[in-house]
């Protein structure tokens, strides 16, 4: 599988990954195992996870899927994997995680011990911050909303937290996830004044129904070369066109309630069947349409898959040999015209 530079790293990623937050929920340890030997038998080597995983985060499962991870990742041959974790954020109200997280440095040095123990491993390639330490608006908020600004920990102050990391050895590379265009910039600008290690990634939701990365968001990363790594790129699976055929199928929207409120909006159901339709006209799958197109942008470093059967994820591998014509791309266009961005 082809290996993609991510940002300013000497890390070489699979430019598909194995997204892990259903490990422990709704995967057991053994098909966990197993979906991780698949994943690296087709060439993966970039593997996420999170302290907060499994997903939907609870307070007695918190840390499980890092868990299996680490009993999998034992048994490997370490340098041959690029493994990432998350520290959580405050934005989301979990308590129950360290008495209330923040991005400080009690918290990162607690959080990074905790993820290293449970993945067995003695360091990370790459640590993410799940989500800003500040309030912005996040998973289908659409608008900056000034009653909700909160105490937050500065940009620098974070960053002098995350070197101490990098310089103990316990991580070797730093990222954000669900970041702002004016975060990158801040963070970045922070760490060059600063003379601290700056960030290489960006780990926010982008696919055929939410291309608000290419925006500021893309101007930013490439100007400061910072990578994507691309989750959600089915949708919540929206995009295999499962749930065109039956509202009610199997998935995340479904098992869970108040999960995924961004896919419950107007333009969704059409624009969904907008792009199953030209997948299916083109002969191929609509899972392998919306990974292909997500994969051929410039600015995505990595496509983060996740899946619950073998069989899913085989189906998801297997994307990496599709490319996507110029008569697609502009029948997606098309669409997305129609529909601008209906699940940001």
């Amino acid at each position: 599988m082809k290996k993609n530079q991510l940002g300013s790293s000497d890390l070489k990623i699979s430019e598909l990954g194995l997204g892990t937050m259903t490990f422990g929920e709704q995967n057991s340890e053994a098909e966990a195992h197993a979906q991780l030997d698949l994943a690296v038998a087709h060439g993966v080597n970039f593997i996420d996870t999170a302290e907060m995983y499994p997903v939907a985060p609870r307070a007695e499962t918190q840390g499980r899927t890092e868990s299996y991870v680490g009993s999998w990742l034992k048994r490997q041959q370490r340098d041959r994997l690029v493994v990432a974790s998350k520290i959580t954020g405050p934005s989301r109200g979990f308590a129950w995680i360290r008495n209330g997280p923040r991005i400080n440095r009690e918290n990162l040095q607690q959080a990074i011990d905790g993820s290293l123990r449970r993945l067995q491993t003695d360091y990370l390639d790459l640590y993410q911050i799940h989500w800003p330490d500040r309030y912005v608006p996040m998973f289908g908020g659409t608008s900056y909303d000034l009653s909700l600004e909160h105490q937050s920990e500065p940009i620098g102050t974070q960053l002098e937290a995350l070197a101490d990391l990098v310089k103990s050895g316990k991580v070797r590379y730093i990222g954000l996830s669900n970041e702002t265009p004016w975060g990158v910039s801040e963070f970045t600008r922070c760490a060059k004044e600063m003379g601290l290690p700056t960030v290489t990634s960006i780990q926010n939701a982008y696919h055929l129904m939410n291309r608000t990365f290419e925006t500021g968001l893309a101007e930013v990363c490439h100007h400061e070369n910072v990578g994507l790594l691309a989750y959600s790129p089915l949708a919540f699976g929206h995009l295999s066109g499962k749930y065109v055929a039956d509202t009610q199928a199997h998935g995340r929207i479904n098992l869970f309630s108040n999960f995924g409120q961004r896919y419950n909006k107007i333009n969704v159901p059409a624009a969904t069947k907008e792009y199953v339709r030209i997948a299916q006209k083109a002969g191929i799958s609509p899972a392998h349409m919306a990974l292909a197109f997500v994969r051929s942008r410039w600015f995505t470093s990595s496509v983060i898959l996740g899946a619950t059967s073998l069989a899913q994820l085989k189906e998801n591998l297997d994307s990496a040999e599709i490319q996507l014509s110029t008569e697609i791309l502009e029948q997606i266009e098309s669409v997305h015209k129609r529909y601008p961005n209906p699940a940001p």
